[in-house]
């Protein structure tokens, strides 16, 4: 009977807990809702006010069913939302569009008998360079500023020129105001088409599909005639750790994008708690167009992408003090040695090696101890910070 009758119990209890995940619908008593669906929640990644900027997350290279990637321009900016970001760009292929004729051939009923629209893809095409481009470049950045006001995102108009990635390459056209007028059969003068506007061009990824990061023709004279503003050190899963160099060469902003087709959730693990997405952080005074061009033009951004942060020197030692607060816990009376802890205050985590010591990580919302001999002063090597294709900022931390 003691066997019947805790078995009942547990029975009970069991059926107890299942029908306590579900509750009565507010609108609909005959409507049970799961408990466990979660309604719609951003994932907050907190960073550190630096020199009096806000560090605004922003995605400077996406792309959506209006060029080749496989979602909406509203499912991208609530992919954003949901992903922490406070900016994104909408960069769709100015010259490959392969959703294009999808689309024209779902609609071929309702087009005008006769009709001809085919623009997938004018790279290298001649007599379709020379018609130019027919479609509307500007509706999909309508869509998404349209989408993203429910989101409080900001949106930068944009265009990717798309040419041979291995002699010409692409390069994004950020804050543009007419996507329609910048096509040109000379990649050069696209450039200055988007200058034009006032926008600022980026060099895309510029070690995909090539065999080194040395610059082609048509980059050295693009650099020449400063029609390019900033380079992608970091691409989606790709580090290229050169163009740190060649932006503080050249005086490039640096960029850490995800260039996006699929989503976020395959590439990055976002919704198990693993990776974020590739980020440029822009230091910013506020959040509009005009605050983050300036922080652009002014280099003040920062590249991210799978745990690694690349800038420039000054900007990342400053990124690093401001995230990391150093405080003496015990002094050894003996000694006048100190033990002081290290607090990261920030959704990042770090990769420091304090003089001849190993590594440590110093994880996100984490505290470490490490001990300071009298009148000692403490430098960390920030290791997963990149300063050059070789170097890591050396920081010395207060207390």
């Amino acid at each position: 009977m003691k066997k019947l009758f805790f078995l009942a119990v547990a029975l009970c209890t069991a059926l107890g807990a299942d029908a306590q995940t579900y509750y009565q619908d507010a609108g609909n008593p005959e409507l049970l809702r799961h408990n466990l669906n979660k309604s719609r929640q951003r994932r907050e990644i907190v960073l550190p006010e630096v020199n009096g900027y806000t560090v605004y997350k922003a995605d400077l290279h996406t792309h959506s069913i209006f060029s080749d990637g496989s979602v909406t321009p509203e499912f991208r900016v609530q992919e954003a939302w949901h992903d922490g970001l406070d900016v994104m760009a909408v960069t769709e292929h100015l010259e490959y569009r392969p959703y294009e004729q999808k689309m024209i051939t779902f609609l071929d009923d309702l087009l005008p008998e006769g009709t001809k629209a085919n623009n997938t893809n004018i790279i290298g095409s001649g007599k379709t360079d020379r018609n130019g481009i027919k479609s509307d470049l500007n509706y999909p950045v309508r869509l998404a500023e349209a989408a993203a006001r429910g989101y409080g995102l900001t949106i930068i108009p944009g265009i990717e020129i798309t040419r041979t990635p291995e002699t010409i390459g692409h390069y994004n056209a950020l804050f543009t105001t007419d996507n329609n007028t910048i096509h040109h059969e000379d990649p050069l003068q696209a450039f200055r088409n988007a200058r034009a506007q006032g926008a600022l061009v980026m060099h895309n990824h510029p070690g995909w599909r090539r065999k080194n990061l040395d610059i082609s023709e048509l980059e050295q004279k693009a650099y020449d005639a400063k029609l390019i503003d900033g380079i992608e050190v970091m691409n989606s899963s790709e580090f290229y750790p050169r163009a740190i160099t060649r932006a503080l060469k050249d005086g490039f902003f640096m960029a850490s994008n995800t260039d996006i087709h699929g989503s976020t959730v395959e590439d990055y693990r976002i919704t198990s708690g693993g990776l974020f997405r590739d980020m440029t952080l822009i230091l910013a005074k506020d959040k509009s167009l005009p605050s983050l061009k300036e922080a652009l033009k002014a280099r003040r951004t920062l590249a991210y992408a799978f745990g690694t942060i690349a800038g420039e020197e000054s900007l990342l030692k400053d990124f690093f003090k401001a995230s990391v607060k150093a405080k003496v816990v015990y002094t050894n009376a003996s000694n006048g040695s100190r033990t002081v802890s290290l607090t990261n205050n920030t959704s990042f985590s770090y990769t420091i090696r304090i003089g001849a010591g190993n590594p440590i990580n110093l994880d996100a919302f984490s505290t470490i101890n490490t001990s300071v001999a009298k009148d000692a002063k403490l430098v960390v090597k920030v290791e997963n910070m990149w300063s050059g294709e070789d170097s890591h900022p050396e920081v010395e931390l207060s207390f």
